[in-house]
């Protein structure tokens, strides 16, 4: 079990190394995706959810893309009080950016698990889940 654990770090030190030349952290490039794959702007509170994430990281975290000019908070036509967050251009720019490079991530741990049996590692890691 210390094996999993010290993998799955070094798996995540790799990922946060990879989307820093991105300037991106991890929950900055996942908003992002999440964000661009809606195709439209979201709610916090629809935010929170597709991350599975309470409603107060989420505004600290839309605070800090935000500030980083990544998005924007926009008028919920739906309701009046609300607001959304809208993806900028350069918000698009960094999450493509940080995509090439979680991409070079997983061609790496291709290459590391190339002669391991996948099945029985899938499993294994299903099992846990």
């Amino acid at each position: 079990m210390r094996t999993l654990v010290s993998a799955s770090h070094a798996v995540e030190d790799r990922w946060e190394t990879a989307l820093a030349h991105a300037q991106l952290s991890g929950p900055k490039f996942i908003a992002l995706t999440v964000l661009i794959e809606a195709g439209e702007p979201l709610s916090l509170g629809d935010l929170a959810a597709r991350l599975t994430c309470v409603r107060s990281n989420i505004t600290q975290l839309v605070d800090r893309l935000e500030a980083d000019r990544l998005v924007r908070r926009v008028e919920d036509p739906t309701d009046r009080r609300g607001k959304r967050a809208e993806v900028t251009a350069l918000g698009v720019q960094r999450q493509a950016a940080g995509e090439r490079q979680v991409q070079k991530v997983l061609k790496e741990l291709d290459k590391i698990l190339a002669g391991c049996d996948r099945q029985a590692m899938e499993r294994m890691l299903t099992a846990l889940l």
